[in-house]
Parts: C-alpha cells; sequence; structure tokens
C-alpha cells in the first residue's frame, strides 16, 4: 500500500502506521524526546541513518504535524526541531513499546533478531 492509501484507510492501525511507518520515524521522535534538538545534534544520536533519510524523515513527520521546524534567520542558518503537542502525546505510547520488549526480554521471550541492539547504532538514552 502506499502511504496516501495507508492515510485514508478507515482502519485506525493502518492510518497510524501510515504516519509512523518506517524504520526511523519513532526513533525519530524519541530521539526529538521534550527537548529542542538541532539536526546535527540529532543525526550524531542516530549514525545508522545518513543525513538525506533524516532530513526526509523529519518533513513528513513535519507534514503529518508530529514534529514543529522552526528556522532562525542567522549566520549560520539555525534550524531546531520539537514536538508538537500531538507528537508529545506520543511519547508515552513509545515508552511503553520499550517497557513491553524490556520485560519481554527478561521472560526471555523477545522478538528474535539478526542484528543486536548494539550494533543499530541507535542511542536509546537520549
Amino acid at each position: 500500500m502506499k502511504t496516501d492509501q495507508l492515510l485514508n484507510s478507515t482502519c485506525a492501525m493502518t492510518r497510524t502506521m501510515g504516519v509512523l511507518g518506517g524504520k526511523w520515524k519513532p526513533l525519530i521522535i524519541w530521539g526529538i524526546g521534550r527537548r529542542r534538538i538541532r539536526f546535527g545534534q540529532l543525526a550524531a544520536h542516530m549514525p545508522l541513518i545518513s543525513r538525506k533519510v533524516l532530513a526526509e524523515q523529519l518533513k513528513e513527520l513535519e507534514e503529518a504535524g508530529l514534529i514543529l521546524r522552526e528556522a532562525f534567520n542567522e549566520v549560520p542558518p539555525r534550524v531546531d526541531y520539537s514536538l508538537t503537542e500531538n507528537g508529545l502525546r506520543l511519547l508515552p505510547i513509545l515508552k511503553s513499546l520499550c517497557d513491553w520488549t524490556s520485560s519481554c526480554e527478561a521472560a526471555g521471550t523477545a522478538a528474535s533478531t539478526d542484528v543486536p541492539i548494539a550494533e543499530t547504532g541507535y542511542n536509546c538514552a537520549l
């Protein structure tokens, strides 16, 4: 399904995945958290995502109303990113997903993966 088809679905879960689907979007939202952050800072915390893909994903999240992009007329140019109210409302949901994963791992029932989390390059302690 194409993204526009996902967003126009009658199923709430399908529409949700249309907005949050993709490898990086939940991690980007989690990485921004409750702070203002510059592009370079966010990129440094997510070394495996290319700057091009990060910029694309940020734009899509901005279009979805989850991220606020604030550009300042300075030299050198400065752009800050922060979560909108709707983006902030996702943080407890993402935290619940982290807790679920941790409890599954502790119980030895975690879904298997071929890539250990340490090798993804993502810093969960943002």
